[in-house]
């Protein structure tokens, strides 16, 4: 089995190159089956998709994804400067 760090940088290429995710900000890190992601996404699809990437890159890891939807839209109302 290759090593947690390696397989780590895997993952996280693969979720790079997927077009359905093309996520650089994700932090991966594996220890034995389990995968943990954190991070921010801007919407749930992207953060349901980054299970999608990973489970079909690593079927046979257990996913936690504590990733936070932060939606980054237009600021709202006007900035006041003093």
């Amino acid at each position: 089995m290759e090593s947690e760090q390696y397989l780590a940088a895997n993952l996280r290429r693969a979720m790079a190159e997927d077009p359905r995710t093309a996520e650089l900000g994700v932090r991966v890190t594996v220890r034995g089956d389990h995968v943990m992601l954190s991070g921010d996404v801007a919407c749930a699809e992207r953060r349901k998709a980054l299970e999608e990437v990973l489970h079909e890159a690593a079927p046979e890891l257990k996913i936690f994804n504590d990733v936070r939807v932060t939606p980054a839209g237009e600021p709202e109302g006007e900035e006041d400067l003093r």
